[in-house]
């Protein structure tokens, strides 16, 4: 259940049944002032009709507000059950981080042409290098998969990791690379405002996605 749905949803009843409330109460006192006015000295009715058409105004904005929000529970549930097509498939994700899981995480890295080295550096969450590796050193996309393991051959606990490419020309000029996540789509979180794809111990939205793995 949507808690912050729940709590809109209270909140516009309540406002709802307090403007109500008022308005009724502002009729009420506006029939009895009628009533008793001084005829020499007559309410100003201008004031009356100012007061009404501004209940009116406050009454149409959480009519709005209401339909907005069931827009927008629509258009939630539509993104929701497209992503679920999602399940099952291996999502190429935007930027260089992928999660550690069942001893495994796996990444896309590109360069836009040959080189002579390429170094591949593997970050934990707090930015400090647990394994690097030779990578391919051809032009291309490359997927890569690591084991988990740090250079002392210790496995490392699961979680987001970061992997950097350094690749170089013979002259040692620096290669331009490019590296994005690969991870299994396991579950669709439909508790949030946006659906998100859980990929290992990642939580990644629509919008992070670029692209599929066949």
């Amino acid at each position: 259940m949507d808690v912050g749905a729940v709590a809109a949803n209270a909140t516009q009843t309540q406002a709802r049944q307090s403007l109500s409330g008022n308005f009724d109460t502002f009729l009420r006192l506006l029939t009895t002032q009628l009533r008793n006015q001084d005829p020499l000295e007559p309410l100003d009715s201008t004031k009356f009709t100012e007061q009404l058409v501004s209940y009116s105004q406050v009454e149409q904005q959480i009519n709005t507000n209401q339909n907005l929000n069931a827009l927008i529970a629509m258009t939630k549930s539509a993104a929701g059950s497209n992503t679920v097509s999602y399940l099952g498939k291996t999502a190429v994700t935007f930027g260089p981080k992928s999660s550690l899981a069942d001893g495994s995480a796996q990444w896309r890295y590109t360069l836009t042409s040959d080189a002579a080295t390429t170094t591949l550096s593997i970050k934990d969450a707090n930015g400090r290098v647990v394994r690097t590796l030779p990578g391919d050193a051809a032009v291309g996309v490359h997927d890569f998969t690591w084991d988990g393991k740090n250079d002392a051959g210790v496995a490392q606990p699961a979680g987001v990791y970061t992997l950097s490419v350094a690749a170089k020309t013979g002259a040692g000029t620096d290669v331009t690379t490019g590296v994005s996540g690969l991870g299994f789509i396991k579950e669709i979180d439909m508790s949030t405002p946006e659906p998100l794809l859980s990929i290992g111990t990642r939580k990644v939205s629509l919008l992070e996605v670029i692209g599929f793995k066949n």
